[in-house]
């Protein structure tokens, strides 16, 4: 089945970027955000980004008037009728997320797939409150959307093999390389790499400057951005919750977030976003030296 039209939930950071890069493959979106000045402010930064890409000449202005068009905000999730795919960007919460696909249930379409881009929660569950479990599956992005080229294909168990043939192929006609994983927490990328950045922290707890695990990784492996870095960036509340979501996911004990961590979290310096992490950063987010 080839989709030529999508219905994104929700108009953030996430959702935005999987509108804009939808549209600029050509697919028509329904971008649907309940908080009309959310979305207005979303269409005006897909717009700033594509006039970005137009000054880099990355693409032309022709491209980005088309792909801006190809977006209409809508604030009602009854308007996802007539779409054969929708994709929710909501809270990563799973109540959240569970209520969303129970309302979606009732109004979209009956042959419609009903994708969730949850980092880790379980699609199973997430499926469970629909009708159609057989047509739910993760398709997880990667931040930021359109520059980033990998996406998550996660089939629950009761998921169909046609719906994660036509994710397949909805993927790469979006230009996304999609690799399939298994229906447990953290999928792939943030099962290998959230507890990577959460030794480094068990480093830091030991004695080891921040700085030194950074430059070892940077040097030694040859990561462009050191794990105590990573970790502010990501945000080290948004860790600490990853790393929780593993542990309870797979009660085993070798996900246990560093205790240190736990600390700097409750201290409310959660990293760029605060300002402060395990590096102080200034108002432009530069990195002015190490706060721990």
């Amino acid at each position: 089945m080839s989709i030529e039209e999508i219905a994104v939930i929700g108009g953030g950071l996430m959702g935005s970027g999987i509108a804009q890069n939808a549209a600029e493959s050509g697919k028509k979106v329904k971008m649907i955000e309940v908080n009309e000045d959310v979305g207005t402010n979303s269409l005006a930064s897909i717009k700033k980004q594509l006039d970005r890409k137009v000054k880099k000449e990355r693409i032309t202005a022709g491209q980005a008037e088309q792909a801006h068009n190809l977006i209409t905000l809508e604030t009602e999730i009854e308007k996802v009728e007539g779409v054969k795919l929708v994709i929710e960007a909501v809270p990563e919460e799973l109540s959240i997320k569970k209520k969303v696909f129970s309302e979606l249930d009732k109004y979209a379409d009956d042959d419609a797939i009903l994708a969730s881009n949850t980092s880790g929660l379980s699609i199973a569950a997430i499926g469970s409150s629909t009708s159609r479990p057989e047509q739910v599956i993760g398709f997880h992005y990667f931040y930021p959307v359109p520059v980033m080229s990998l996406v998550e294909v996660v089939p629950s168990i009761i998921t169909s093999q046609s719906t994660v043939d036509t994710m397949y192929e909805f993927a790469q006609s979006i230009n996304k390389h999609p690799v399939k994983c298994q229906d447990y927490p953290g999928f792939l990328v943030n099962r290998l790499l959230i507890p990577m950045v959460n030794e480094a922290v068990y480093c830091v707890m030991e004695g080891a400057d921040p700085r030194d695990v950074d430059n070892a990784m940077k040097l030694g492996a040859n990561h462009k951005m050191g794990p105590i870095t990573l970790a502010d960036f990501v945000g080290l509340d948004v860790l600490l919750a990853t790393m929780e979501g593993l542990y309870e996911g797979f009660k085993d004990s070798k996900y246990r977030p560093c205790p240190l961590l736990t600390k700097v979290v409750e201290s409310g310096n959660y990293g760029v976003k605060t300002g402060k992490g395990f590096y102080h950063y200034d108002e432009n987010n530069k990195q002015q030296g190490a706060a721990i």
